[in-house]
């Protein structure tokens, strides 16, 4: 486990064509993940309980989060920031499925996530280029041929409680070119803290709201 008062190792990061050559096969083709046996009740903190729970959203209500599949360190917190980066920076540590987002005076917003293997299999510096509320989910080609049924998504799954990104996606760009990379919302909060089968970065619906609340437009991701 990381610790919170020394700095994060730093990879030497991709660029170029190297990188991107990895991102551009991906798509965060997030497909669902089965719920594990429902664990037994344990006694929940009311104050994460209150963080987690249901909210409307626009035309949506975003349920819940079930916390008895959640291990609370992935809760979201404030803590000491690791990263040593500038403030708004957000940094993703997937050898301990954390995202931090820094802030001033030594602390950082964090954030447990679950890692697919397109979120897994790179390092790297990127932009936010854009941002949306409850995003459109378009599939890759690859995955149609292998996926049939998605055939009916090809030109996009409009944004709701059933799509793969969930309320809110960070779209990711590297040197200017788009790297299929994305930060986004699951209901599936049993995929926090793992390896999912597929997809990019993603956080529990609230958290990702939170997330998306707070960052701008043009701020940095890292990846490390």
């Amino acid at each position: 486990m990381t610790s919170l008062t020394t700095p994060l190792p730093r990879r030497r990061f991709l660029a170029g064509a190297a990188s991107l050559s990895a991102l551009t096969l991906a798509g965060c083709s997030s497909m669902s993940t089965p719920a594990p046996q429902t664990p037994a009740l344990p006694q929940l903190d009311p104050f994460y309980v209150n963080m987690y729970r249901g909210v409307q959203d626009g035309e949506f209500y975003v349920p819940a989060v079930d916390l008895r599949y959640v291990d609370s360190t992935y809760y979201r917190r404030v803590v000491p920031d690791p990263t040593g980066e500038r403030p708004g920076t957000i940094y993703v540590d997937t050898a301990n499925y954390y995202l931090y987002l820094v802030q001033e005076d030594g602390q950082a917003m964090r954030y447990g996530v679950g890692l697919g293997r397109e979120g897994f299999g790179w390092s790297g510096r990127g932009t936010i280029q854009f941002k949306r509320q409850w995003p459109t989910w378009t599939p890759p080609s690859a995955m149609i041929e292998r996926q049939p049924e998605l055939e009916e998504w090809r030109n996009g799954q409009p944004g709701g409680l059933d799509n793969p990104l969930g309320a809110r996606a960070l779209y990711i760009f590297q040197n200017g070119r788009d790297t299929l990379y994305r930060i986004h919302g699951t209901p599936e909060p049993w995929t926090i803290g793992t390896n999912v089968s597929s997809g990019c970065v993603r956080l529990m619906n609230q958290d990702i709201m939170d997330l998306y609340s707070r960052v701008a437009t043009g701020n940095t991701l890292i990846v490390a």
